[in-house]
């Protein structure tokens, strides 16, 4: 049985909800349990063609040589589709919203920067006709040097991924080879903490693994318009998409969508409609493109793997007073949306928690691997993992109960995010108490009478003197590392304090335009 908590924060909201806690029907519900719900697969449209890609095998490679003259005289064949057939082969998701450089062809010309690329499709009267004349397309690679590691990748020397970013790096406001959050003198705040404790966190890719793989349906309609029956998350911008690399008004377009069968993030991107629509209006005809299995898994886009490095420095009462990030989103060849889920991360830290001293640098790197995308709050839940792992350790250093340390250093009203706003209708400490409570869980008194609506403001609201720093990109410093192990059966003694470094000399502010990922606009 559902509990909804209202005794929590009563006087603040309104907690008499019209659906939580009721036995409402979902509106797709019959659909779904009768198996009459309708996809874009169940159309089945009279003439319609099929169309099947032929892939890289390599994973950073030069096309030397592509040769479809078999395959284009194979039976059923109706048209073979080369990069030069796309009117503009160029497009990244994110440049819609002017977020961004156009740098993922539809199919690939010149090169392939990932095991998968598109580069030729095929169109024949079946399923079969379209996989046989595949597979007799010829290309000719010249292997070039690949990089998998996102710090690999940013190191002098490294093979340049994408060459619309030759650092293999996004570039932010054209200008920026990374997003960074400052707020008060973390070298200060190690300085003066009782221990510090540095790890590494690394979140492999993961792929969405959908039931029904993305796909859609394209056939030509009246008025030289075409409709469009496709599995996408997001209709419109996959409308607008393929009106960009069609080179044509997006009222050309009719895109129905309707049932998703699994997405959760991963039919975000048009992976298959650009090509459907094209080939419609090289054949007149309507051409089915769907994913197999095997291409979902190489071709469909992941969540991005990311490796972070988390520094803190804590005092023996479990108070946090630095904390240093330093993050590495693997975009994968192509930014696609991973240049965002950066934002969103910077936007996010230091987690919920209230620490005078916050550091932090996160980037968005090109390796030779699928091109990342969504995933289910992607930006946020591996950093959380990451942060959370931390804590975890934290406490576990200073033998601090888990839970207790969280709701001490836990957000109040009142106090000063590290983005310099501040924190309001927190709920963190109410939240660690009733999984306590309900866990049965035991803390102490004193920490089940705390509350996020005490005890906050004051000093805590203050925003800290924050040293400036050269406007000049500068490469991320070496950090301290403290072991941890867990058979440890007290906390280890701590190392006398370094005295602090000299602060450099004060630079002018860049007033540089920052994105807020909070209000979606562009702020100083």
């Amino acid at each position: 049985m559902l509990e909804l908590r209202k005794d929590i924060f009563a006087d603040e909201r309104d907690d008499n909800l019209n659906e939580v806690g009721k036995g409402t029907q979902r509106q797709d519900m019959l659909g779904h349990v009768t198996g009459t719900s309708t996809y874009f697969n169940d159309h089945k449209l009279q003439g319609m063609l099929h169309l099947r890609v032929v892939r890289s095998t390599q994973p950073h490679a030069r096309l030397r040589r592509i040769d479809t003259s078999e395959a284009e005289r194979s039976e059923g064949v109706r048209r073979v589709i080369r990069g030069a057939d796309v009117p503009r082969n160029l497009n990244t998701l994110l440049s819609l919203i002017n977020f961004g450089k156009d740098d993922e062809p539809t199919l690939a010309v010149d090169k392939v920067r990932y095991r998968g690329e598109p580069i030729v499709a095929v169109v024949a009267e079946s399923p079969r006709a379209a996989a046989e004349a595949a597979a007799k397309v010829r290309i000719d690679y010249e292997t070039l040097p690949a990089v998998f590691d996102v710090e690999e990748a940013l190191k002098p020397g490294a093979p340049v991924v994408n060459e619309t970013y030759p650092k293999n790096a996004f570039t932010y406001h054209e200008r920026y080879d990374h997003q960074k959050l400052r707020f008060g003198d973390v070298e200060r705040g190690f300085a003066g903490a009782d221990h510090v404790l540095e790890q590494r966190y690394q979140m492999s890719p993961i792929e969405h693994a959908p039931v029904e793989t993305n796909g859609s349906i394209a056939a030509p309609d009246t008025n030289g318009r075409y409709v469009v029956y496709t599995s996408t998350q997001a209709l419109f911008f996959s409308l607008d998409t393929c009106a960009k690399i069609l080179d044509l008004p997006s009222n050309t377009f009719h895109f129905i969508g309707g049932t998703v069968g699994g997405g959760f993030g991963g039919k975000v991107d048009t992976l298959t409609e650009p090509l459907a629509i094209l080939a419609a209006m090289l054949t007149g005809r309507p051409v089915r493109y769907v994913l197999g299995r095997e291409e979902e898994m190489q071709f469909g886009p992941p969540r991005g793997a990311e490796r972070i490095y988390i520094k803190d420095g804590v005092m023996r009462d479990g108070r946090i007073v630095a904390r240093q990030i330093r993050g590495y989103f693997d975009s994968g060849a192509y930014t696609r949306l991973s240049s965002y889920a950066v934002v969103k991360c910077a936007a996010h830290l230091p987690g919920p928690y209230t620490i005078p001293n916050v550091h932090g640098d996160i980037y968005c790197v090109y390796t030779n691997r699928t091109p990342a995308t969504a995933m289910r709050g992607f930006g946020i839940t591996g950093m959380d993992f990451a942060l959370e792992c931390q804590m975890d350790k934290l406490a576990h250093l200073i033998g601090m109960d888990p839970m207790e340390f969280r709701i001490l250093n836990a957000y109040r009203d009142g106090d000063m995010k590290a983005h310099r706003r501040e924190a309001k209708n927190t709920a963190l400490i109410e939240c660690v108490q009733v999984a306590a409570e309900k866990a049965k869980w035991p803390i102490r008194d004193e920490f089940r009478r705390m509350s996020s609506r005490k005890d906050g403001g004051g000093a805590r609201a203050a925003v800290p003197s924050t040293p400036r720093e050269s406007s000049q990109l500068r490469s991320a410093p070496a950090q301290q590392r403290t072991s941890y192990d867990r058979g440890l059966s007290a906390p280890p003694q701590p190392e006398p304090p370094t005295p602090p470094p000299q602060s450099p000399a004060p630079a002018p502010a860049h007033g540089a335009t920052r994105f807020s990922s909070v209000f979606g606009t562009r702020r100083r």
